[in-house]
């Protein structure tokens, strides 16, 4: 089955109006591969603006959202307030959520998933190791937990894209290499064809992050079970244009 190549960029805590006015101009200007579909993870505050200047043939996605409608949740901001201002996607279980914050556990991204995709959202689904549980040898058993409580929070799986990121090579300069991210894709989607079942096993997207770069994405988008990838530092520049385009 053929799977749409995707493309997400996290822009994380960055950029200001000025700036990412400018890098939307870009994108929107760009001969981007029709092929693609691109989203981009705005800062909360500025999804609104960036919905309304980003070209309509472009996804927007917030970076985080809470696992109920509304409520007393300081600083959180819900589905329903990211549909409101036309967006349609959210990134969940990021390892700076899960890790740099230490309050996002499992349970709590699954129950987060639930919410989001019963409200209409689609989601980019986080998984990776740390360094350390990959120099133990538990990269699997690790990842095969976090996409447990994941799996068991989805009922449909065309509004889910997994995105493997292991935590070892976000920001660090390290990129798994094509070898390691294959063989770490090709093992999920197995778990997935296991455990939920061999249709969703051959359409699901499962996206690499970690370090993606203008020099890199060409031979990690040639992996056969790689169907794209959650973008850092590089999806500010303008080499995201180029990782978007590393199929043509």
């Amino acid at each position: 089955m053929s799977r749409k190549f995707f493309v997400g960029g996290n822009w994380k805590m960055n950029g200001d109006k000025k700036s990412l006015g400018e890098l939307i101009q870009t994108l929107n200007t760009a001969k981007l591969d029709a092929n693609v579909e691109v989203v981009c993870g705005s800062p909360a505050i500025y999804l609104d603006f960036v919905r309304s200047k980003m070209d309509a043939k472009l996804g927007v996605a917030a970076q985080n959202c809470y696992k109920v409608a509304k409520g007393a949740f300081t600083g959180e901001i819900s589905p329903a307030m990211i549909k409101d201002v036309g967006v349609n996607w959210v990134i969940l279980g990021h390892s700076e959520r899960r890790h740099v914050f230490g309050e996002e556990n499992d349970e709590l991204i699954g129950q987060k998933t639930a919410h989001a995709l019963e409200n209409g959202l689609s989601v980019i689904a986080c998984i990776g190791e740390k360094l350390d549980e990959r120099e133990a040898g538990i990269t699997e058993k690790v990842v095969f937990a976090q996409t447990k409580v994941i799996a068991d929070n989805v009922k449909d799986w065309s509004k889910v894209v997994l995105a493997y990121e292991p935590v070892w090579a976000i920001g660090t300069g390290k990129t798994a290499s094509p070898a390691q991210a294959q063989e770490v894709h090709d093992k999920l989607r197995a778990w997935v064809k296991t455990n939920v079942s061999e249709a969703v096993a051959n359409s699901v997207r499962i996206i690499y992050g970690g370090s993606v770069t203008g020099s890199t994405c060409k031979e990690l988008a040639s992996q056969k079970d790689v169907d794209g990838f959650l973008v850092g530092g590089a999806s500010l520049k303008a080499e995201f244009v180029e990782i978007i385009n590393a199929n043509v």
